[in-house]
């Protein structure tokens, strides 16, 4: 079950891109938006990646660290991040331990099968490490849009 708005984001310390670690809790200050997705490199996410890139400046100005998760290897995220030149900060939970604390591990289906997946969802983190927004289910188009507008409002 996926978290609410109001509660402590649940705080995790993961490999990045490139070879550094980032915790969540360090963020703390500045506001959040943790964007979780299935895989790299696949259609949807690389288009949603590329969304809340092209906007990375924006999100700064407002204060704001955009942060993509999956469950992915930091070689794939590296691999994934040259190949369309991504300056986000990816993180790679491949023992799944965050993206179960958020509650995105679930039952898919797709053309009749089932099997366990990332549900692509975005947090947003307000300064004190709250979450202030959720997205579920989210479709991609125009979402980090819409982020950007709820992290210029907090």
């Amino acid at each position: 079950m996926a978290l609410d708005e109001g509660i402590a984001a649940p705080d995790f310390t993961l490999p990045t891109d490139g070879g550094g670690t980032l915790t969540l809790s360090s963020l703390r200050g500045g506001t959040v938006a943790l964007y979780a997705y299935p895989q790299d490199d696949t259609q949807s996410c690389t288009n949603e990646a590329l969304s809340f890139d092209a906007l990375r400046e924006e999100f700064a100005a407002a204060g704001a660290t955009v942060i993509g998760i999956s469950p992915d290897s930091v070689k794939r995220h590296d691999k994934f991040k040259q190949k369309y030149g991504l300056r986000l900060t990816l993180v790679s939970d491949e023992e799944r331990a965050a993206i179960e604390a958020y509650g995105l591990w679930v039952q898919k289906q797709m053309y009749g099968r089932q099997y366990m997946g990332v549900e692509r969802s975005t947090f947003l983190i307000d300064a004190t490490g709250n979450i202030a927004r959720v997205w579920a289910k989210v479709r991609v188009k125009g979402h980090a849009e819409e982020v950007l507008a709820a992290a210029r409002a907090l």
